[in-house]
């Protein structure tokens, strides 16, 4: 097992227009293999769906609802990722959670959209995908307060304390780690050394957040080898030993295999 997963890229967007093609060879180049593309909203649908269909297993779907795009009205938009859910496979529920840094206002509505697809998660057994930006401590809650047992599921961008993480990986949830693992003052360098490998998937969060040499540019899946170098830096040990641990940590979250 020899190849990367990037848990979290939103490579359907309209930043890969130019170079699509292209950019997923250089993923294969760099052994990232598969890559688990989060929805935003009902606009996004088509066009991560239509990526799905030609890249020949490399690029695997989840459903759901960015808190982001959570807005007064949202039952209309959760119909129809309801909808989804009902009539196909889709490796997890994501992107989901809360975010208190655009628009503080919206929150109980978040919190309401959050709810109602953990649920779903339940109920068509699968994992969820959770977006938390400066409300991590108020998605542990919820989570805390839903988890039965059943729920598993990724904290995505992860970039938060060795008490998050430790309360974090108690509900047997993943930590997601990104780029901000290779910024100067990201902080993971202090969190991540006391944490096991078995809790640890990779990301990119594609196009957005480059790692260093890349930061303030596209990202893009390639880079994950980037991240996942800082990982063994912090943890002292060696690159071959986050590759093998993050992917079987990512194909046992998604219940996927080489076979796909």
């Amino acid at each position: 097992m020899d190849h990367f997963i990037d848990t979290h890229a939103h490579i359907y967007h309209e930043d890969f227009l130019p170079d699509r093609i292209d950019m997923l060879q250089r993923c294969l180049e760099q052994r990232v293999t598969k890559i688990f593309m989060p929805n935003v909203d009902h606009a996004t649908i088509d066009a991560m769906l239509e990526l799905e269909s030609r890249s020949s297993g490399q690029c695997i779907p989840m459903m759901g609802l960015h808190p982001c795009s959570v807005k007064k009205g949202f039952e209309r938009e959760l119909y129809i990722i309801e909808s989804w859910l009902a009539k196909r496979k889709f490796w997890a529920v994501g992107e989901i959670g809360t975010d208190l840094y655009w628009d503080k206002s919206l929150f109980d509505y978040q919190k309401e959209a959050f709810t109602i697809q953990v649920n779903w998660a339940k109920k068509y057994h699968l994992p969820i995908v959770i977006h938390c930006r400066e409300s991590i401590d108020q998605t542990i809650d919820l989570v805390q307060q839903m988890q039965d047992g059943s729920l598993s599921g990724i904290f995505h961008c992860f970039s938060g304390t060795a008490e998050q993480a430790l309360q974090i990986t108690k509900l047997g949830f993943y930590l997601g780690i990104g780029g901000v693992a290779t910024f100067k003052n990201g902080g993971l360098d202090k969190v991540l050394p006391d944490i096991e490998l078995k809790h640890l998937v990779l990301e990119t969060d594609s196009p957005y957040l480059a790692p260093v040499p890349h930061r303030g540019k596209r990202n893009e899946p390639s880079y994950i080898p980037l991240v996942a170098k800082k990982v063994a830096e912090f943890m002292d040990i060696s690159i071959d030993e986050v590759q093998r641990a993050t992917t079987e940590n990512a194909l046992k979250l998604f219940k996927s295999n080489d076979g796909y």
